[in-house]
């Protein structure tokens, strides 16, 4: 048997949102070197500030400047820093709770190792070189042997305040398609479909998944499907994707292969967008060194009768 597939993958999007006023200030004033909490209706003061009491769920906009320096309450040693992490070289992950502040901001901590690292030091804050408004303004903390400083109250008004921030969220993982798929994966380079036969159902997966999702019940017999097949149902798309260079409007369609007990996606082309139709039959359309068809065309036979394929809808 083939060895079974891997590949790293990458998923990634910015998510773009708005700023009320109080998670405005608590950037903008990042941005100025300054440190903002917000103070409960009870006295407690909370960094990183939240719009509303997470005790009582009242809305709280009282701001107060906090102090750049803190204690440690509890860290753990990040010994190989990733992608996009505070700093390069290896630091602690830390909660710092600021002068004035009751509740602690976790940041990095820039220390030579673990052994110079224990609950209850202090630290004081290193600003970033260049500040935009964000989190990362804190370039992250440093060991500072100092008392504590002086908190007072604060308008959190600035010139030019952040209204919104972009967050680019991303995941790195590497991805293996197990036994079932692959085997789907190797067929298709050679231009072949396969799936697998449920032995309770008897229904044939494509793409197979290794068990059947109605009976619970392990598959391993292959049975080659298809080329051609039928549009059981379909779309059509008038957004055109971002780099995917196919004109719109075309039609996305699931295909039930002949022989298969599952449709799955394709695009139909070779035929006006307006006269593709449920039952109409298609083949699959390949293009040099491809891994699987490019779209799905007209076979030019006759319309698939309804009964044939209303399970599959």
């Amino acid at each position: 048997m083939s060895a079974v597939l891997k590949a790293p993958l990458v998923v990634e999007f910015p998510f773009t949102r708005s700023l009320g006023p109080v998670q405005s200030a608590f950037l903008t004033g990042l941005r100025e070197r300054v440190i903002l909490g917000v103070k409960t209706r009870d006295g407690r003061t909370l960094v990183p500030p939240v719009e509303y009491d997470p005790v009582t769920a009242e809305e709280i906009n009282e701001l107060v400047h906090v102090g750049v320096t803190g204690t440690v309450t509890t860290w753990a040693w990040n010994h190989e820093p990733r992608r996009g992490q505070p700093l390069e070289t290896p630091f602690a992950w830390v909660l710092v709770r600021l002068d004035g502040a009751d509740t602690a901001l976790l940041h990095a901590l820039d220390a030579p190792g673990p052994d110079a690292v224990r609950t209850g030091m202090r630290v004081r804050v290193r600003w970033a070189g260049e500040r935009t408004g964000a989190i990362t303004d804190i370039a992250c903390f440093e060991p500072y042997d100092t008392e504590a400083s002086t908190v007072t109250a604060h308008a959190g008004e600035f010139e030019d305040p952040v209204t919104g921030i972009v967050a680019e969220a991303r995941l790195d993982y590497t991805y293996s398609p197990g036994r079932a798929q692959t085997a789907y994966i190797n067929a298709l380079s050679g231009r072949r479909t396969v799936g697998e036969r449920c032995p309770s159902c008897r229904k044939v997966y494509v793409p197979p998944r290794g068990a059947c999702p109605t009976c619970g019940v392990a598959t391993s017999e292959q049975v080659e499907v298809g080329p051609r097949g039928t549009v059981t149902t379909f779309c059509i798309v008038n957004i055109k994707a971002r780099n995917l260079d196919i004109e719109v409007p075309y039609v996305y369609a699931h295909i039930a292969l002949d022989g298969a007990g599952l449709a799955l996606h394709g695009r139909i082309g070779g035929i006006p967008y307006d006269e593709v139709r449920m039952g109409l039959r298609v083949e699959p359309v390949w293009t040099e060194g491809a891994r699987y068809p490019d779209h799905y065309r007209p076979t030019g036979e006759p319309d698939a009768d309804y009964d044939t394929y209303r399970e599959l809808l």
